[in-house]
């Protein structure tokens, strides 16, 4: 995993750190390296989980952009949120009650 100059990934609650290490799982399938490129810096919508440190931002594969973005979906589960937003792939921790 590597970490964008200036992302602070400290702050990231626990549940959402522990996609890390699953993302990273997907990613190795495809020889590609998780690159976060934000956390709660930056500007994001309005009620973004990023504020609360429950959510990052991940550059784009090289390749198999949909492909790796349905299995990060189905890797993580119904708890996690995984949008491809164009230039990055946006991650959270959102379990629906």
């Amino acid at each position: 995993m590597l970490i964008k100059a200036g992302v602070e990934i400290s702050r990231l609650k626990r549940e959402i750190r522990r996609s890390l290490s699953k993302v990273q799982g997907v990613l190795n399938d495809y020889q590609e390296e998780l690159i976060i490129t934000s956390t709660f810096d930056g500007s994001h919508g309005e009620g973004s989980l990023h504020y609360s440190n429950d959510a990052y931002d991940m550059r784009l594969p090289g390749h198999d952009v949909l492909i790796i973005v349905q299995e990060i979906i189905e890797r993580l589960g119904v708890k996690y949120d995984v949008a491809h937003e164009g230039n990055h792939i946006h991650i959270e921790w959102d379990p629906k009650s």
